[in-house]
């Protein structure tokens, strides 16, 4: 039985704007309309015989995102490991290792990352099997792609001898400049490096106690104190933040003599920056190379990624850009330069700017809600609760606020005055109605209905900030 793991802790910074750390890429739908990049790989696993449910690792922040992404395309038993803090693969692995070590010490663990694309599901679900060949002798193995140019935003795979299904691997090398890449490319000699591995859990345990064995006994020591709370699992964050951060390649893969790769061609891409996107996108456009979302209007334009989130984009004249609009920000780059959109994140965090963290629509697991203005004194949201829905039982000492419903119905919980929860009451309100929630009252909505509740929130107050809450009671654990 295989057991896919997937990878879900990245942040996805080259893709900004549209992917930032609170909504990074892989919960977006940048290869396919209808599912996000998360879900392409889980639905992925429908292809591989003998495969179980995936578990994820990701990080806190995105446990509900996660967790509602696996039902919206059916995975409703998922277990999703919770990260306190990033600390690369191996210790992301190690955690996984040991969960799926409880059931059985030798499952045979997939591991994808969460936000690649492969577009020819039947020659991964191939390189799968022929890769399980391997892992079953205690081989640790990794999928190496055929390369197709003298990509130097990849790190590269050198093979050594051939084996019955593959090669051992001979080296693991970083990203190369451009006259390396030429030569791996004529040697034959050389695959990307994919980051998908498939190994028992006994054999990567085994390796990473023989190369790391200091992330192992702190992967072993939080994970001994874990905790479990509805699809989650916790690890336990004092144990987990002494654990150094290492990638798996650094970490066993480079070490241990028991290391294989199995060549593929599934129509890979990592999509780590705006021109990988580009080349994915641009097939459909044979005349001028462009790749476009959204509403675009072109005109002698080439080579070109066009990207609208919110309003009508048009370009005339241009040439090998890069042009990304969303509702707050916009990016126009050389596309030979993509890769340095990192750089104006950072120069955003530096700034204490929030546009590198979070969007206008910011997803709840309840919902979500979209900043529609904003000044020192008042705010107005759109909202949006799911069916079933419920935000916590709260109160502000800052501000009060005005709902006006204009889709579903409401229930609302209301105490009578500043702080009570002695005298709560609940009422409904339908489409056009609305009701006022006074500074220091506590209250709490909810959807007792079948389809979204929408409503327009309008805030007033000396303080507006998302942390002036005191939650009484939520049903999602928040606190």
């Amino acid at each position: 039985m295989i057991l896919p793991v997937i990878l879900s802790g990245g942040s996805g910074s080259r893709l900004w704007p549209v992917s930032r750390e609170h909504y990074p890429k892989q919960f977006l739908n940048l290869h396919k309309e209808d599912v996000s990049l998360l879900q392409e790989a889980a639905l992925r696993i429908n292809g591989i015989a003998h495969s179980g449910e995936p578990l994820i690792v990701c990080n806190e922040e995105h446990r509900f995102l996660v967790a509602e992404q696996m039902h919206q395309v059916g995975f409703n038993d998922s277990k999703i490991i919770l990260e306190p803090c990033g600390r690369n693969t191996a210790p992301a692995l190690a955690l996984a290792a040991l969960t799926a070590s409880m059931v059985n010490p030798d499952a045979e663990l997939l591991v994808m990352p969460a936000d690649h694309v492969i577009k020819d599901t039947q020659a991964f679900a191939h390189a799968v099997e022929q890769g399980q060949r391997l892992s079953q002798e205690g081989k640790l193995v990794t999928f190496g792609i055929t390369p197709s140019s003298p990509h130097t935003g990849y790190g590269y795979i050198k093979k050594g001898q051939a084996l019955a299904q593959g090669y051992s691997v001979s080296a693991f090398i970083e990203k190369p400049d451009a006259s390396a890449a030429e030569q791996y490319l004529n040697s034959g000699d050389y695959f990307w490096n994919s980051g998908i591995f498939l190994f028992k859990a006994s054999s990567f345990l085994a390796a990473l106690g023989q190369y790391a064995p200091d992330i192992l006994q702190s992967c072993q020591a939080a994970f001994d104190a874990r905790t479990e709370d509805m699809d989650f699992l916790r690890i336990d964050e004092t144990s987990f933040a002494q654990c150094r951060s290492e990638s798996i390649d650094y970490a066993v893969m480079e070490h241990t003599e028991q290391a294989a790769v199995v060549p593929m061609s599934p129509g890979w891409s990592d999509i780590g920056a705006w021109d990988a996107l580009h080349e994915l996108r641009s097939a459909n456009d044979k005349e001028n190379g462009n790749a476009i979302h959204g509403d675009v209007m072109l005109h002698e334009a080439r080579n070109s990624l066009v990207y609208s989130e919110s309003r009508l984009v048009a370009a005339v004249g241009v040439d090998n850009l890069v042009i990304v609009e969303t509702d707050d920000a916009v990016l126009v780059a050389d596309r030979r330069q993509a890769q340095d959109t990192k750089l104006i994140v950072n120069a955003l965090k530096a700034a204490g700017r929030k546009e590198f963290q979070s969007h206008q629509q910011v997803y709840r697991p309840w919902g979500h809600y979209r900043t529609m203005v904003l000044t020192d004194s008042f705010q107005v949201k759109e909202i949006v609760v799911n069916p079933g829905g419920k935000l916590s039982l709260q109160m502000h000492h800052h501000r009060a606020e005005h709902w006006v419903v204009v889709q579903g119905t409401a229930r609302v919980t209301q105490g009578e005055g500043h702080g009570d929860t002695d005298n709560l009451r609940s009422f409904l309100l339908s489409e056009d109605q609305s009701t006022y929630i006074p500074l220091g009252t506590v209250h709490r909505l909810e959807n007792p209905g079948v389809i979204p509740l929408k409503l327009i929130e309008v805030q007033t107050g000396s303080y507006l900030g998302e942390d002036d809450i005191v939650r009484y009671n939520d049903k999602y654990g928040r606190e």
